[in-house]
């Protein structure tokens, strides 16, 4: 029987601020039997539940004849903002027999011009790092039947309702508020009630020209919408009436905890915070000023709803204690070992001591004495801490998590008593909150654990938006988010935060069409003015990447143009006689880190190529979106570029890319992007593939991915998986022989060692040792291809798609392999291996019957479609269902 669910809007579960634009809905298929699938299918949106469940789409209804269909874009009348709609979804399946959905809901936003609230701040001059405490009480006349509070903060805030905390950390995600400024929302249905009531917050501002953020003005909004159950309503929203703490815990104008001001001091007095602050009939009321409404300039930002899940905790961590070899008993030090490098911050629960100051400092590592050192990962520093001053409480809590942290050790100072962890100490691991829902296990515990800390490392480095580490940079990079991608896409839901990246870089697009290397950032600064040519063409490929997993062909159309500008400027700039990209403003980074591909010259082969690369996303995004002159345009352009790159930066008589014009040096990984972008003369091809793969590993991470792709689609297998299955160094491997629990920047053991750009190893062991690789935009059609290496007695994987979970395990036998797949409905599958491997193939049999036998196929086993050997490659065509095959 046909199941519906999974219902999703705009890839969201039921959320709580659609803003005004298209609408999509989703949703999967689920059945027991091979080859389900619905033949068509009809939407339904109400306005209350109760019409819903009696069968009434009172807004909207359409029906469409379609297989397998599982989206629908809303074409109905306008939404209301500020408003609760229903839906359900039917079908009905091959068989004609009728399935429904549960009911799901989904909220509309505030529009524009239903914004009351004013931004405000604390009146005074304006300070970095400045910490500000708001409350407001108001009075609720009747009972609450729905409550939503609209929120935001520049640049981030902590929500209270009658003294309790709402909303996640790092709220809301960072952005140009010139351009765009999120809002987060609520339901505090549950927190109010009649009569007298309490909102509270504490606001933060950095305002530091730090590298990861935008400037701006300070400034707070609130709006809270309330329904009472008697049908009526009432708006509550922040204004100059709202009160300000004029001496409150957190200290202004602290130091920045890293060299690029990206994160301040916490420096809390609790002794300042008045008693029941943030409740009714709390605070002290001569404690408090009336807030001060923010400039004109700040009051015109557009306010958008956040598609990306606040940061959240995913779990508190005991660490263990540590000694020094020396004590340095005067400061009461104790060192703590969190055992792998996280994002998050320390909670400390301890008996309170009047006046007495704690201090945290954070690290990956620890000096000779054994304690924790003053730096940023490789960056001296001698402000990454935090600091609590106790009140005298029986009980204190404290966690200083407006900011994320990035450490293994931690070192606490100043209190007189021992501190037990796991009674007084937590190591709190935070992160923005993308469901992680992918997998890889094997026989083989090292690419089990190079998984597991490309996982953890991912992880740690999403943090309202993708950023390079999670300690020293906290940035934003667009070559970063490319690579991140494959991680990301294969093991998360990590479509919003990538798109994220694609619409701040479209806010920094300069007039020329090129980025800035990071954003958001203060890049007028000349701290953070600079431009990586080779990261702008990256662009392209993150869009096309995004697409081609999710299927959805809007964020193609989206970002068209910002695409298109980046192209066009280089294009521009083509030197008339070679027809090639000179060397421009900015840093050039062909391979990173510390690279040893030539760039001694005008021109760069890793650059030309990426602009190939680009301009082949341009085209075929052009055709996909209805531009067919952009498509011919833009194909055209990236033809003649290939023409000219053959001409002028490849050597036929060695048969390899050069690595620059003019050079003598023919880099392993500039080849291997040239391979992977199919550049190379076909009639050369074949032993290029063979000299990179025999050749000493001369790669680093940026040319590692293009270089292991086209080892393993070229027939190289064996080579790209002696790449990763490697506990030398260099490579992926070394990290992990090491003890490394989280990816290091690079093969090196300095810098960052948790820097997700190295995480890609994830999706390559899932794509083709475990073998699950989209075929088809969407996953409508997946290719099962694994490599069974040598030495691995089985793998297994699973890959989160729009269709459900994709999962493959294969397993040697004593005379064949086992094979099991399960293919969600509305995909089909080709299923291919090496008959001659081990031996050649005999047979294959699945649970219900043989399918190959005697060289022959045999139909009839429910679900397989075709069996077919090409040359030495089996090739099985399946639809959707779960097989289990023994190939002999």
């Amino acid at each position: 029987m046909l199941t519906v669910h999974h219902l999703r809007v705009n890839g969201h579960k039921e959320p709580l601020g659609i803003d005004n634009g298209a609408i999509r809905f989703s949703w999967r298929l689920g059945s027991d039997s091979r080859g389900a699938g619905s033949e068509s299918v009809r939407l339904y949106v109400a306005a209350s539940y109760e019409r819903l469940l009696s069968g009434s789409g009172d807004i909207w209804e359409k029906e469409v004849s379609d297989s397998n269909r599982l989206q629908m874009d809303y074409s109905g009348p306008s939404l209301e903002g500020c408003r609760r709609y229903w839906w359900r979804v039917a079908v009905t399946d091959r068989q004609g027999i009728p399935a429904q959905s549960e009911i799901a809901f989904f909220d509309t936003g505030l529009r524009q011009e239903q914004w009351k609230a004013k931004w405000i701040w604390r009146p005074g001059k304006r300070m970095i790092n400045d910490f500000v405490y708001f409350r407001k009480e108001i009075n609720l006349r009747k009972p609450v039947a729905c409550a939503k509070i609209f929120a935001s903060a520049h640049n981030a805030a902590q929500l209270f309702v009658n003294g309790e905390r709402i909303g996640g950390s790092g709220s809301p995600a960072p952005t140009n508020p010139g351009k765009r400024k999120y809002v987060l929302a609520y339901d505090a249905s549950h927190l109010l009630h009649k009569g007298r009531n309490c909102l509270g917050a504490i606001a933060h501002y950095l305002g530091g020209d730090g590298q990861n953020y935008v400037n701006g003005l300070p400034g707070f909004c609130l709006q809270l919408e309330v329904d009472y159950i008697d049908g009526t309503s009432q708006t509550f929203k922040t204004d100059a009436s709202w009160l300000v703490l004029a001496d409150p815990p957190h200290r202004a104008g602290t130091n920045y905890q890293q060299n690029r001001r990206i994160s301040a001091i916490e420096d809390v007095d609790a002794r300042k915070l008045p008693p029941r602050w943030s409740t009714a009939g709390g605070g002290g009321s001569e404690a408090w000023l009336k807030a001060k409404p923010a400039p004109a300039s700040v009051q015109r930002w557009v306010r958008q709803w956040q598609e990306i899940p606040e940061g959240a905790v995913e779990e508190l961590l005991v660490p263990a204690i540590v000694r020094p070899s020396h004590i340095r008993e005067q400061e009461k030090a104790q060192v703590f070992d969190v055992g792998r490098i996280i994002s998050g911050w320390p909670l400390i629960r301890l008996r309170g001591i009047a006046g007495v100051t704690l201090r945290i400092r954070y690290s990956e590592d620890l000096d000779e004495q054994g304690y924790v050192k003053h730096n940023v990962s490789n960056e001296k520093s001698a402000y990454y801490y935090d600091q609590y001053t106790m009140r005298g409480d029986e009980e204190e809590s404290w966690q200083p998590d407006f900011s994320y942290k990035a450490f293994r050790y931690l070192e606490v100072s100043g209190y007189p008593g021992e501190i037990a962890a796991g009674e007084n100490l937590w190591a709190v691991s935070a992160h923005t909150d993308l469901q992680y829902e992918g997998s890889f296990d094997s026989s083989s515990s090292l690419l089990n654990d190079m998984y597991e800390a490309c996982i953890r490392t991912q992880k740690n480095n999403v943090l309202g938006q993708v950023v390079d580490c999670p300690h020293r940079e906290q940035a934003q990079y667009l070559a970063d988010s490319d690579l991140q991608a494959e991680a990301l896409l294969f093991n998360f839901d990590g479509r919003h935060i990538l798109e994220k990246v694609a619409g701040d870089f479209a806010d920094s697009q300069f007039a020329d069409g090129t980025f800035p290397f990071v954003y958001p950032s203060n890049n007028g600064h000349p701290d953070f003015n600079l431009q990586i040519p080779e990261w702008d063409l990256h662009y392209n490929t993150l869009l096309w990447k995004i697409y081609f997993i999710y299927g959805d062909e809007r964020v193609l159309a989206k970002y068209y143009g910002t695409a298109e500008r980046m192209a066009d400027y280089y294009l521009g700039i083509l030197d008339r006689g070679l027809g090639l990209v000179p060397v421009d403003k900015g840093w050039h980074i062909s391979d990173w880190p510390y690279p040893t591909v030539d760039h001694e010259s005008e021109v760069l082969t890793v650059q030309n190529m990426k602009l190939y690369a680009a301009l082949k996303v341009l085209a075929d995004t052009a055709r996909l979106i209805g531009r067919e002159e952009d498509g011919i345009y833009y194909s055209g352009q990236a033809e003649q570029l290939k023409l000219n790159i053959l001409e002028y930066l490849y050597d036929r008589g060695k048969r390899r890319f050069r690595d620059a014009l003019g050079s003598q040096s023919t880099h392993q990984g500039v080849n291997g992007l040239g391979i992977y972008l199919e550049l190379v003369p076909e009639e050369d091809k074949a032993a290029l593939i063979e000299a990179i793969a025999a050749e000493k590993r001369e790669f680093r991470t940026v040319l590692g991915l293009p270089l292991l792709r086209a080892l393993f689609e070229n027939g190289r297998q064996e080579a790209a998986y002696g790449i990763i299955d490697n506990p030398e160094y260099p490579g992926w491997g070394y990290m992990i022989s090491q003890g490394a629990r989280t990816m290091w920047e690079g093969w090196e053991d300095i810098e960052s060692h948790s820097h997700a750009w190295n995480g890609y190893p994830a999706r390559l062991l899932q794509e083709y040792v475990a073998g699950i690789q989209p075929a088809e935009p969407g996953f409508a059609r997946v290719r099962i291809k694994p490599y069974l290496a040598p030495g691995l007695t089985y793998a297994e994987a699973s890959v989160p798609t729009i269709r459900g979970k994709v999962r493959v395990r294969w397993e040697r036998l004593n005379k064949g392999i086992r094979l099991i797949a399960d293919i969600p409905p509305a995909m089909t599958a080709e299923i291919e291996w090496d008959a001659e491997a081990d031996g050649g193939l005999d047979s294959i049999r699945e649970s219900e019957g043989m399918v190959w036998e005697e060289g022959r196929f045999t139909a009839g086993v429910p679900g397989i479609l075709s069996c077919d050997k090409r040359g030495e490659q089996m090739m099985l065509k399946v639809d959707s269902g779960q097989y289990e095959f023994i190939i002999e």
